[in-house]
């Protein structure tokens, strides 16, 4: 089985699969739903391009694709980019993406990169891709000269730093792939040690490539990562590139497109968040209900024992970069949790788990009460689960859920969920490593709600501790984060750089503000995030944006006497409230009416504005279910008590 290369993750196409795209070129409405559910399966590049051909139609017609986030790529390569224009179209699909690829002429990346005036430049990219390979960047110095190695790396990486600052004045986003280094050696072994030998040249290249995305805005494709996990003797074809200059074989067009299209996803926040378990046959081996504690294998050294253990330490090592664990599992609570409590070699513990079901309920309904108490979207899920008919279920009743096909032979169950790339991320900062703490506390926070008397008394009783700020250098990371992978409670869903949000936090005409939470399960981090731009006596809301984690909470209400607090210190008359509605923001369409707002006219027919005057109200207070709120203002600091 190869996971990677043939999407092993995925069911195969069912064999209606062409009858189901016919019928899909035909229906009228929006077409969003089993369009996802086709590219659903392990595609090859020319039922990808069926896919494609459909968008492609269905763009012009209104609302045929409204159940899908619209995405415009730029895409310029030194190699023959029209075959994988179509592949990435029908994978973004799977990711919940419309993509739109605009690509620049063969061959002229850096001139396109350069030219304001290139189609790239001109079409208001989201995101960039520079596919370019070694042969774009000319890496082929004197062998064994490193001064040489070191001139031709130095010209490579200005390069494409060149690249960036052109591209950068029109899109936010730049994503640079890595390079694949070709088979063919020169002296076997010693050309990792060999300057101006490929192996050495690329691996140079790579570690270069990867500092300078750490620090700098640009988004890295770990291409050469996903070539060395399929081969790269497989992934370079010479005749491919002899005949038509494509840079990887025809065969593995899906995989690239796939881990392009989860790439963009991440960047636009679609990264799944918790992995759910099954527990018999899953986590160990055997049932627990019928084998008891000492019949289950979880035995180190044992193949079948070694299997299950190491899909736990996976787990664990994905809850350590945030994902949140839960359990769903056909089994009696108490005896499922006594395999987590006493067995010897279980390396997953209750701790661990956030939300815990094991019940004889049906899976789909476990499911829900998951999301519920996590306080997440079913489209955050990844169930793991050994038996085929229990996935099937949750497929056909939850399709928001990602429910990867397991292979017969549990060794393999760690190497197929790490090749389906759930959990893609364009950074990890520190609220993301403790995001599993965050919504594991939040699942205590409901069933501490649960016993309250009144949503009131249920808040005060938490002790929350409530923090405004303006945007630091501190907070940067996680605040480009919230901004570019928020959707839901999102006002407007503009997007900014990193190298953008610096810049809005010394603009004398913008207010910034950062939000954070405590209470006594813990530290909520930074929950929300809000930009202003004064215009006169009018302060418009530009971005307000928050956690859908704490919702019902009564922070936009603070946040909004912190706003009035701030405007009022600047003589501003009034705030001005815009919102845009998209296909995942629906739950804010009345945030402003409810906060108090009265309607203005709007500037663009895509949006609604709101008003609220200030010149004759005092300054809201701040709700009284905060034990503490701390305000600090851009030139001073004020504690409320």
């Amino acid at each position: 089985m190869e996971p990677i290369a043939n999407l092993g993750w995925l069911r195969v196409p069912p064999g209606d699969f062409a009858a189901r795209v016919k019928a899909l070129k035909l229906a009228e409405g929006d077409i969003s739903g089993p369009l996802r559910a086709l590219a659903g399966y392990r595609l090859d590049a020319n039922q990808l391009q069926r896919l494609a051909r459909i968008v492609e139609a269905a763009r012009s017609r209104k609302g045929a694709l409204a159940g899908l986030t619209p995405l415009k790529l730029g895409i310029l390569s030194n190699a023959t980019t029209d075959f994988i224009v179509p592949a990435v179209v029908g994978s973004g699909l799977r990711h919940g993406l419309v993509i739109e690829c605009v690509t620049g002429s063969y061959g002229q990346f850096m001139q396109d990169s350069l030219d304001p005036a290139s189609p790239v430049n001109r079409a208001g990219c989201d995101a960039v891709l520079l596919a370019i390979d070694s042969r774009g960047f000319a890496l082929q110095p004197p062998v064994g000269v490193a001064a040489e190695e070191h001139v031709a790396l130095e010209a490579a990486l200005k390069a494409l730093d060149a690249m960036r600052a052109g591209l950068n004045a029109h899109c936010p986003t730049i994503i640079a792939q890595s390079l694949v280094s070709r088979p063919e050696t020169l002296l076997g072994s010693y050309d990792a040690l060999l300057p101006g030998a490929e192996t050495h040249v690329v691996a140079a290249f790579n570690a270069a490539l990867a500092e300078h995305c750490a620090e700098s805005s640009m988004t890295l494709f770990d291409v050469a990562g996903l070539a060395s996990r399929i081969g790269t003797d497989r992934w370079h074809d010479p005749t491919a590139w002899n005949l038509a200059q494509q840079p990887f074989a025809h065969e593995l067009i899906p995989a690239y497109a796939e881990g392009l299209a989860r790439l963009l996803a991440a960047i636009r926040g679609k990264s799944r968040k918790a992995l759910v378990l099954d527990l018999d046959n899953t986590c160990w081996s055997g049932v627990i209900g019928d084998d008891g504690i000492e019949g289950i294998n979880l035995a180190p050294g044992d193949p079948v024992g070694e299997a299950h253990l190491a899909l736990q330490a996976y787990a664990l090592r994905l809850r350590e970069c945030g994902v949140v664990l839960a359990v769903s599992s056909k089994n009696t609570d108490s005896i499922a949790r006594q395999v987590f409590r006493e067995h010897p070699d279980m390396l997953l513990r209750e701790e661990h788990i956030a939300v815990f079901q094991a019940n004889w309920t049906d899976k789909v309904s476990n499911l829900a009460e998951i999301a519920k108490a996590l306080n997440l979207g079913l489209d955050s899920l990844v169930f793991v689960d050994d038996n085929p008919a229990e996935r099937e279920l949750v497929r056909q009743q939850l399709p928001q859920v990602a429910v990867p096909e397991l292979p017969d032979s549990p060794a393999l169950y760690v190497r197929t969920l790490a090749a389906a790339g759930y959990f893609e991320a364009v950074g990890l900062s520190d609220e993301d490593r403790a995001r599993a703490r965050f919504y594991a506390d939040n699942a205590k926070r409901v069933a501490v709600q649960a016993a309250a008397g009144g949503i009131d008394d249920y808040l005060r009783s938490l002790d929350m501790v409530i923090s405004f700020a303006p945007f630091d250098e501190r907070g940067r990371a996680r605040i480009t984060q919230l901004i570019n992978k928020s959707n839901q409670f999102n006002l407007t869903t503009r997007r900014y750089s990193e190298a953008e949000v610096a810049a809005l936090s010394t603009d004398p005409s913008v207010t910034t503000m950062q939000v954070r939470l405590m209470d006594k399960f813990g530290d909520n981090g930074m929950i929300s995030t809000v930009i202003c731009r004064d215009r006169g006596s009018e302060r418009e809301i530009d971005t307000w944006l928050m956690s859908c984690r704490v919702l019902g909470r009564r922070v936009e209400e603070a946040v909004l006497a912190a706003l009035v607090r701030g405007a009022r210190a600047r003589g501003i008359a009034r705030l001005i409230g815009v919102y845009r509605p998209t296909e995942r923001n629906g739950i804010v369409a009345d945030h402003y009416q409810k906060l108090g707002f009265v309607p203005s006219s709007p500037v663009r027919p895509d949006e609604a504005r709101w008003a609220l005057d200030l010149a004759d109200m005092c300054d809201l207070d701040f709700p009284d279910v905060f034990s503490e709120i701390l305000y600090e203002a851009a030139e001073s600091v004020e504690v409320v008590e």
